[in-house]
């Protein structure tokens, strides 16, 4: 009888605490996001419905961050999964200063958020920017550029940086999927007389599709909860802000906590979408 009960006792902390700080929230902001409740008038809370919901997925504010955020995910994908592979190779490769290179290879990812985007702020600010002053020295612009004054430069400029501090996971991933395959597979294919290209596109590829998966669902999760990078290059302003900057503004700035309850639960919608495509690939099994 002891034996059965000590393993539920052990546990018992562990979902004490789970349901102390992740379920309980999680439940209670669902319940504030069907209800109209602003601290700006307290004696007018009553239930709404998913009436948030509706009026959000409808409003001009909130189409225009689903596009800033769908256009730093889909930047962010791209180039995270393709600088990421290509940088795992030269990882890959044996040599005295492997180590050395695997540690630089880390440091965007290990600097945090707001201050890589403090970093990359003094590369492209308008007046005194490192990237201006190569420009202009260089001949290439008369003036200085905004990249931090128009809409889609800023978001260019969001998404390079959130590439930056992405690039060391995805290129940690592809090393260990590339370390994962047998050798022996290789050494057969080059017996068979397959081509370099081939290997790459029959054999590599397919083997490395579920640390792919794992690598690119991180990667979108991070380029959704973008919001340090943000606010460390433009502010609080409407100019770049995504679905989780529209969940803040309409829950701390306009003490909307009704609306930023149901925008916060619109974020995660997004983040468990990509949670499930993660678990169905990384449970697939690949067979050598």
């Amino acid at each position: 009888m002891k034996k059965k009960i000590l393993p539920y006792l052990l546990l018992a902390p562990m979902i004490l605490i789970m349901g102390v700080l992740v379920f309980y929230p999680i439940i209670t902001t669902f319940a504030y996001s069907l209800k109209r409740w602003k601290l700006t008038e307290p004696g007018n809370i009553h239930y709404i419905g998913f009436k948030n919901y509706i009026d959000i997925l409808q409003s001009d504010s909130f189409k225009y961050s689903m596009q800033n955020t769908l256009f730093i995910l889909v930047f962010v994908i791209v180039f995270t999964t393709i600088i990421g592979y290509l940088v795992s190779v030269y990882l890959n490769l044996e040599c005295k200063c492997a180590g050395m290179l695997l540690a630089i290879a880390i440091l965007p990812w290990a600097l945090p958020p707001f201050v890589n985007g403090i970093l990359w702020k003094f590369v492209f600010f308008s007046g005194y920017g490192f990237l201006n002053k190569i420009l202009i020295g260089l001949g290439l612009v008369s003036k200085p550029v905004q990249f931090l004054g128009s809409r889609w430069l800023l978001l260019l400029v969001v998404s390079i940086v959130v590439v930056w501090r992405s690039v060391p996971f995805m290129a940690l991933v592809c090393m260990a999927g590339r370390q994962s395959i047998p050798d022996a597979i290789y050494e057969a294919a080059k017996m068979d007389g397959g081509t370099p290209r081939k290997v790459f596109w029959h054999i590599t590829m397919p083997l490395m599709k579920p640390f792919l998966a794992l690598g690119i669902t991180s990667t979108s999760v991070t380029a959704i909860n973008v919001f340090d990078e943000i606010v460390a290059l433009s502010g609080y302003g409407d100019l770049g802000k995504n679905i989780l900057m529209e969940s803040y503004l309409t829950t701390f700035s306009f003490l909307n906590f009704g609306k930023g309850s149901a925008m916060t639960y619109i974020v995660l919608f997004f983040a468990l979408l990509l949670g499930i495509f993660y678990l169905r690939n990384l449970n697939k099994e690949v067979d050598y």
